[in-house]
């Protein structure tokens, strides 16, 4: 049985916006993040910091589920990720 290792994230950004986003490597992505070279919208929201991540069983899975989260309001998004800031 092969092990996943596609990953949904949720990062908070220097201006308190939030970004979604998928990864097989969740450290090595929030090092790009944290160097600039991650996304341009996290490029100009610097710092950011991760604040939630879950599994998916393949690439298509974790794309399907980063959709979903990016269709959610902002108040669900910070519910979602347990969040009591704004």
């Amino acid at each position: 049985m092969r092990r996943t290792c596609w990953q949904v994230y949720v990062l908070r950004c220097g201006d308190g916006t939030l970004y979604t986003g998928v990864t097989c490597d969740i450290e090595r992505r929030l090092r790009a993040h944290d160097a600039g070279r991650g996304s341009r919208y996290t490029r100009s929201r610097l710092p950011v910091a991760l604040v939630y991540s879950e599994r998916a069983t393949n690439r298509s899975a974790a794309q399907r589920r980063e959709s979903a989260i990016k269709a959610l309001s902002r108040l669900a998004k910070l519910k979602l990720i347990g969040a009591t800031w704004r």
